[in-house]
């Protein structure tokens, strides 16, 4: 199905890990949607092929590893839900697509610090990394300041507006 360009198969109870083959997805602007399912095992490193992802929600799931495949300056994603999984990955070394619009990683594993690169996102309107193991303070600018505490907390040892000040 090289023309496929949505793919929405949440709320169904499917079990094992993601296919390497959804890699291979030629259509431009993809939406992957498999999210409320039971999906267990890494995210594919097959994904990180496709560089023209549109949507992804892979939330409330338990998937694990480094979901590096939807991250990177050279991709065009603009939503990206991975909540309520089992990834563990250093953060703090993530670069993001320009046309991000929406990032939710809460209630994972991820540690390391709130990359600078998100103060670049011109288009960021939601952000919710809370519920996770990051440190260090929230780098000031972009729009970062203006998601409210929700979007930050329940983390090891995050600082900065809008949370507390860095001591």
């Amino acid at each position: 199905m090289p023309k496929l360009q949505y793919l929405g198969l949440d709320r169904n109870r499917l079990t094992g890990p993601i296919p390497d083959s959804f890699g291979e997805f030629q259509a431009q602007d993809f939406y992957l949607i498999l999210s409320h399912n039971n999906l267990s095992g890494p995210v594919p490193a097959s994904l990180g092929k496709k560089k023209d992802f549109d949507t992804v929600d892979l939330s409330r799931n338990r998937l694990e590893g480094n979901p590096s495949a939807f991250f990177g300056s050279d991709k065009t994603i603009q939503i990206l839900d991975l909540s309520r999984n089992l990834l563990e990955f250093d953060f703090s070394r993530v670069e993001f697509s320009k046309r991000l619009i929406n990032l939710d990683l809460n209630h994972n594993k991820i540690y390391g610090s709130l990359p600078v690169g998100l103060t670049a996102l011109d288009n960021l309107q939601g952000l919710n990394v809370s519920y996770n193991r990051l440190c260090g303070k929230i780098p000031v600018g972009g729009k970062l300041q203006s998601f409210d505490t929700t979007s930050y907390f329940h983390n090891r040892c995050l600082c900065g507006a809008p949370l507390a000040s860095c001591k």
